[in-house]
């Protein structure tokens, strides 16, 4: 279990450098290669300079549900490891069951609250998966 609590806790660590993206320049070429242009274009920015929150917010919610998914894929797979591995231990066959029913709980859960989602934006309107919040102007 705490082995587990550790993964859990590195994983923003390493995930998040790429939920928040940050604007790296390389040197501008001196010449462009027989018609390829690598400069950057001020177009090239935009998307990145004009991210609001509502739109930050949205992609953060559907890195975690894929995120979930994945951690749901690797603790099914250890616990069908640590089945197999039992080799007819009654508390280890135990304790891999233990843990392929917490996996599908949790996917359980990410998917129910992925269908709430999906419910609120049917029957009002709100979608949480595509926020925008609106401006006081």
């Amino acid at each position: 279990m705490k082995k587990i609590s550790q993964i859990l806790i590195s994983l923003p660590a390493v995930f998040l450098p790429f939920v928040f993206p940050v604007i790296t320049l390389a040197a501008e070429s001196p010449s462009p290669i027989r018609g390829i242009d690598l400069r950057p274009t001020e177009a090239a920015y935009q998307k990145i300079v004009t991210m609001q929150f509502p739109t930050l917010l949205s992609g953060m919610v559907k890195f975690i549900m894929v995120i979930a998914a994945v951690i749901f894929f690797f603790v099914l797979v250890a616990g069908g490891i640590q089945w197999i591995v039992s080799g007819g231990d009654k508390t280890g066959a135990e304790t891999a069951r233990k843990r392929i029913t917490a996996a599908l709980v949790g996917l359980a859960i990410v998917f129910v609250a992925f269908a709430i989602g999906m419910l609120i934006n049917a029957l009002f309107g709100f979608d949480i998966f595509n926020l925008t919040i609106p401006t006081l102007y």
